[in-house]
Order: C-alpha cells, then structure tokens, then sequence
C-alpha cells in the first residue's frame, strides 16, 4: 500500500490490479521524469567514498519508481565515476507491502538494478510526514502520486465519498485544512533530509483555475454502484455514508502557501510547479481498439486497487470485514459496467513541484 494510502489492505492485490493502477498513474510520468532528470543533472554530488542518495517517497509497489530512477541514474553517472556508489531508499507506511516492493525491484524488466552494477536498494517502513532519513542526507528526492492522500478524516462528507465534489463549504475548508497542514509537514521535513542544492520532484493530484479536480466519471460510477450495494442490502445506509476517498487535489496557491512571503521554508524553495491535464491512457487505448467492456474493466480495476481499501475502512468490522471479498467483486463488477455503457474521456489534473534547498 501506498504511503498514498493510509489504510490495511483488506486483501492481497494480485499483479492485474497493481498493473491497472500503474498504467493510469504513468499518465505525467514521462514528463515527470525529463524534469527529474534535470534535477540530477543539477545536484551537487558528493566526494567518491560517500553514497549518492537517492530517495523515494510513497514507493507502494515500486512500478511508478524504476523508470524515473534508472533515468535520474543514467544522468548522474555522465557526472560520475561508473563505482560511485548511489543508494535508493525507497519509503512508505509500515503497512504497505514492501514483499512486493522488493519483488518489483528484483525481477521487473525496468528495475534499474540490472542497469548499474554500483547502486544499492534499501526501504524504510514509516510515514514521510515525519523525518525519516538523517539530515542534510538526500541528494535527488522523488514522490508521485502520494501528497494527496490525507494523514486522517477530518470529518464526514455528507452525500459523496470525495470532498472535491462535496457542496458543504464547512467540508470543504475542513478537508482544506488538513491538506495544507500535511503538505507542510511534508515539505518541511524534505527540507531537514535534502542537501544543500538537492531537489525534490513531486508528482501528485491538482486543481486547475476552473476548480475540476477530475475524475468525474468513476466518482460517477462509484456513487452509482454503492447506490446500487446498499439497495441490495449488502451495505448498510450508515456504511454507505461514512465511505470516504481521504484525497485532496491542491490548487497552485496550496502548493506555495507554506513558502509565503519570502519564497523560502525549512531552506526550500519552489523551483518549478506546472499543473495540466495528463493523458487518459485508458482512452486512448479505447479509441484505438474501441472495446468498451475492457475500458470499464480497466478503470474498474484501477479504482479497485487504489481506493476500494480506503472505501472498505467504513465497513462494520473495517478491513477484517467478512463482507471485503464481496464488496470488492461486486463494486468493481458495477464500476466497469457503468464506465463501459458509454466510455468518455475522463480529465486528470495533475502536478509537478520541483523543490530546492538553498545553502
């Protein structure tokens, strides 16, 4: 599970659903990885007897990692000797399933472990909203699609499970507020971990100046079948209304609040943000092979691995409910129906953030 994801997984997520996920999440991924590969193009590096760290923050599986981090590697090693050691530390919550992690590492056809016969692999099971590695440690930082998912509920979202399309201004600004609180932690512990001249890239869920977050038609969909579960009588109305998508997609004012009014904090400084609509790679497949039932499936499985968990949380027994395998099938059944009987293009804002610390 992702450091995105601040649940249990109520059960394991077979490599179908993992790859469903990733393929959506890969949308920005290649321009995230031009821009981090100027990052390491950049970074003051140190002397040959020390390791070039490298950290990842919100690794889950390791699949949105070992293309940005073979390319940061290949950019560095054009500045270095080929021994020069570099250490990936990969991070996340303690409950994210780190035995997949390694197994991505190991045996993917991407891992920039066969790439480079002086880099080494390491993982840290804690939460990136604390420090988690020595100060002044970390040259090259990366994070993709993690920031938006919130360290807890500030509250109930009365008639949706996404505050993003909830009408309740006091949800809103309470959603709000917890937001901006995680992305200063966020930011200010980067800043303790970052060498002087290191840089962080993030890669995380946005809001243009129109205010759409995105996403319309699986929220669409989800709210449908749930709709849908509970007239059935699998979910109760009560577990109905506590379900929630704990995830906040941040305004470019969010993203520089923290560093107000000097442009700095904790040494850091905003050296690029840029937010736009990254591709729909689900769509794109779909226009070219026009096979509705496997666009729905596609979405289907992507929200069944990425927030069907945070969904389940709200069940009576939460993650350990007798229920989970069911809810799971039947949710991700009724989401590929509805996203197949008239398949659209769904807007995905997203965000990339360049940080640098100033010596």
């Amino acid at each position: 599970m992702a450091e995105s994801s601040i649940v249990v997984r109520p059960e394991p997520m077979d490599s179908s659903s993992y790859s469903a996920a990733s393929r959506l999440q890969a949308a920005g991924l290649q321009a995230a990885i031009a821009i981090f590969e100027r990052a390491a193009d950049t970074v003051p590096l140190p002397d040959p007897s020390q390791s070039i760290m490298i950290a990842d923050y919100g690794a889950a599986n390791g699949f949105n990692s070992l293309l940005p981090i073979g390319a940061a590697v290949a950019r560095l090693r054009k500045r270095t000797r080929p021994e020069h050691p570099v250490l990936v530390t990969h991070t996340d919550r303690p409950d994210n399933d780190f035995t997949a992690l390694f197994h991505t590492l190991e045996n993917d056809p991407d891992t920039y472990l066969r790439k480079d016969k002086a880099i080494y692999a390491a993982a840290v099971g804690r939460s990136f909203y604390s420090q988690i590695l020595p100060s002044n440690s970390v040259h090259l930082g990366w994070s993709s699609w993690a920031i938006h998912w919130l360290t807890r509920v500030p509250c109930g979202i009365e008639g949706h499970i996404q505050v993003n399309f909830c009408t309740d201004d006091a949800v809103r600004s309470a959603f709000a507020r917890q937001a901006a609180q995680d992305w200063h932690e966020f930011i200010a512990f980067r800043g303790r971990e970052l060498c002087p001249g290191g840089r962080l890239v993030v890669m995380t869920m946005a809001v243009g100046d129109d205010d759409d977050s995105g996403f319309r038609p699986l929220m669409s969909a989800l709210m449908d079948t749930l709709g849908e579960l509970t007239g059935d009588g699998l979910l109760t109305a009560d577990e109905a209304g506590r379900m929630c998508i704990p995830t906040v997609a941040r305004r470019a004012a969010d993203f520089v609040a923290p560093f107000a009014p000097s442009g700095r904090f904790e040494r850091l400084e905003i050296e690029h943000l840029e937010i736009f609509d990254a591709t729909d790679r689900f769509w794109d497949r779909y226009r070219n092979d026009g096979d509705a039932q496997a666009f729905g499936a596609r979405w289907a499985a992507f929200a069944r691995a990425s927030v069907f968990p945070a969904l389940a949380l709200a069940l009576h027994d939460g993650s350990t409910d007798s229920r989970t395998v069911e809810f799971f099938d039947r949710l991700e059944k009724g989401v590929a129906e509805r996203m197949s009987r008239s398949p659209e293009q769904t807007r995905i804002p997203l965000a990339h953030v360049v940080l640098v610390k100033r010596g």
